[in-house]
């Protein structure tokens, strides 16, 4: 794997846990910072593909954080660590710009395959959690406007996949659904990418409730 890694946690024996995993993996760990304003900082020196960035940080917190470093358009991705689930910190992280997030509890191989997914410049949306999230997100967001002129360049087959990718599906999920293969499904994908000009799954699921082509299912 060739992701360079920034550990981004107020807890140093956290920061040390990650640290020792990663390494363990052959992954690259660039650096490791104390809080929000340090990451930002050595994010910018230090250039890496991916920060781990925690929420819950002094000077800056994390969604600040992931902000300024997604405003920089460097190519910088943030994986959010978190100990909970449908945090209301988690939302805004989301439209801060960061491409995922991870339960800090969750097992070791679910970390680095996250790491993997959002390295190779997709977006972590697929565990049931997340989808649980952005259906949460997506509910504290304004009400859903009619589908936007941004969406009139997607062809009907596009449509359908974003519909399929903002409820939580999978591209192989996709390509079993519409009887397509996996490639096909993924040429769809970045396609819409490039039509909604945005630059990953997740910008692409938030957008598709934003302009109402898909609407939250009702809180049960």
């Amino acid at each position: 794997m060739s992701a360079r890694v920034l550990i981004a946690d107020d807890q140093a024996l956290v920061r040390a846990g990650f640290h020792k995993l990663l390494e363990t993996a052959g992954i690259d760990v660039v650096g490791e910072a104390g809080d929000g304003r340090d990451a930002v900082d050595m994010a910018r020196r230090l250039r890496p593909s991916i920060v781990l960035m925690d929420i819950r940080m002094p000077r800056l917190d994390g969604i600040e954080a992931t902000r300024l470093l997604t405003a920089d358009d460097e190519g910088i991705r943030v994986l959010i660590l978190t100990t909970f689930g449908l945090d209301d910190y988690v939302y805004e992280a989301l439209r801060a710009g960061a491409s995922g997030f991870m339960l800090k509890d969750a097992p070791p191989e679910e970390l680095l395959a996250a790491i993997e997914v959002v390295g190779r410049g997709d977006a972590l949306i697929a565990p049931a959690v997340t989808r649980s999230v952005i259906e949460e997100f997506v509910r504290r967001s304004p009400g859903a406007r009619p589908p936007a002129p941004a969406l009139d360049g997607l062809t009907e087959r596009e449509r359908e996949v974003l519909a399929l990718l903002a409820r939580g599906l999978s591209n192989a999920e996709i390509a079993e659904r519409l009887v397509v293969s996996e490639t096909t499904v993924k040429t769809h994908v970045s396609a819409i990418l490039r039509k909604l000009e945005v630059r990953d799954r997740v910008r692409a699921v938030v957008l598709a409730y934003d302009l109402g082509l898909v609407r939250p299912r009702p809180s049960s």
